[in-house]
């Protein structure tokens, strides 16, 4: 709600809103400097431009952000009439809620540019010594040294934990424990209400945060704050710790300032891919952590434990399985793939997603059928003889559990055997006979 003395935050997102919606005003013919003659169509023009807000290098704001401006606008209106300082708008330029609305948009979490590769985390870490210089959050509060190190030390904890923007910033300021000389941070899943989770860390990671520590021991701060790791800096701010979007405001002055990183791969003219810097930023690199997991082969259930996540698939949502791990699979399986004939027939890596379609007991590479789906085979259902069918042995059981059904299947029955319902009829006793045969 909209106050006489509003945070730092707010003020800052206030103006961007009032901003956006001056711009989108300046369009009518007066430039929108009469506030008597605006109507119910320029609310309309402003929510638009809400709509459409896009970030200096022109890609889109968050549906969340976006929403958050649009709300912080209209309760500047609101606060402007109840005060009497807006008598003169038009009661004409009103929002209806129905109508003006921006619908959240759900994030992609399938999308593989959500996590930031390894190389790229590498080329960031080769210039830690420049992250938290320039016009950051607190350049007028402690000194550079100190404030090198605070967002020095909050960008390791992100990278290396994996743990949302949010609970990084809140974490407590005794937030390490050692258990049988292994580190564990102690943090709180807000989003869940789940409050003194552990997460083991590395020596590296619990060292970079005892040496923020014994900084953050030296400086005067407001005592709201106390309590915290990351404390505010100023006693303006709203909440005692300090706010994700400067973590997210540094992180992105910083990504800029550097030289253009390098993705993995090369372009045709074997010119090493650039990264799109725009995809550095802190929620990415909990997508990250999810993936340097799984492509070292962490078990799936036990990287739920370290998401914190409450199912299963809520996890398998924040990695991909990468091309080397494929390959791999592949190349286990392909000592066992034969051809019609019987002879080895290996497959290609590289032609994992895309070299068959399933058939009865194995696939068929059949290029048009396996353009068609597997809808495009003029000999269905005659597999075996056809030269481009590929017994696949994957559907078979383990050999172990095979060779155990036939022993027990072969093994005479032990006279301690549990007897079946309705025993077989003796040898010696000819089977009863039915009553019209009798007759």
């Amino acid at each position: 709600m909209t106050t006489a003395r509003p945070t730092t935050e707010d003020f800052k997102r206030t103006f961007h809103a009032t901003t956006v919606a001056s711009t989108a005003l300046a369009q009518r013919a007066d430039a929108g400097d009469d506030p008597a003659a605006l109507t119910f169509a320029d609310t309309t023009l402003v929510v638009d431009a809400f709509r459409a807000a896009r970030k200096r290098d022109g890609t889109p704001y968050s549906s969340s952000f976006r929403r958050s401006l649009l709300e912080m606008f209209f309760q500047l209106i609101a606060y402007g009439r109840r005060c009497g300082t807006l008598d003169d708008l038009a009661g004409t330029f009103t929002r209806v809620p129905v109508e003006h609305v921006i619908s959240v948009e759900e994030p992609n979490e399938d999308f593989i540019g959500k996590a930031i590769p390894e190389s790229v985390i590498r080329q960031l870490d080769a210039h830690l010594d420049t992250l938290g210089t320039g016009n950051t959050y607190g350049c007028r509060d402690i000194a550079p040294d100190a404030r090198h190190l605070l967002y020095r030390t909050m960008y390791i904890v992100l990278r290396d934990t994996g743990r949302r923007p949010l609970e990084i910033v809140s974490l407590a300021r005794d937030c390490l424990e050692t258990h049988n000389g292994q580190p564990t941070l102690i943090w709180d899943n807000h989003k869940r209400k789940r409050h003194r989770r552990r997460l083991p860390i590395t020596t590296s990671t619990a060292d970079a945060i005892r040496t923020w520590q014994a900084c953050r021991d030296q400086l005067h701060l407001p005592a709201k704050g106390d309590r915290y790791l990351f404390p505010s800096l100023t006693p303006l701010s709203d909440a005692p710790y300090i706010s994700s979007t400067y973590l997210s405001d540094a992180l992105r002055l910083w990504a800029d300032a550097l030289p253009p990183p390098h993705a993995e791969g090369t372009d045709p003219k074997e010119q090493r891919l650039l990264f799109d810097r725009s995809l550095i930023y802190p929620y990415a690199f909990r997508h990250s952590y999810a993936q340097r997991h799984a492509d070292a082969g962490t078990p799936l259930d036990v990287l739920r434990e370290l998401m914190d996540h409450k199912s299963i698939a809520m996890t398998q949502r924040y990695y991909t399985v990468s091309l080397k791990r494929k390959s791999e699979a592949v190349a286990k399986l392909s000592a066992h793939v034969l051809d019609q004939h019987g002879h080895p027939s290996p497959t290609s890596s590289t032609s994992y997603e895309t070299r068959s379609v399933a058939v009865p007991y194995g696939g068929c590479t059949e290029p048009s059928n396996v353009k068609a789906g597997g809808q495009a085979c003029p000999i269905r259902f005659q597999c075996a003889g056809c030269g481009f069918y590929r017994p696949d042995p994957s559907y078979l059981p383990p050999s172990s559990t095979t060779s155990t059904n036939y022993e027990q299947t072969a093994k005479p029955h032990s006279p301690w055997a549990q007897p079946s319902s309705s025993p077989p009829p003796s040898p010696h006793k000819s089977p009863p006979t039915s009553k019209s045969s009798t007759a």
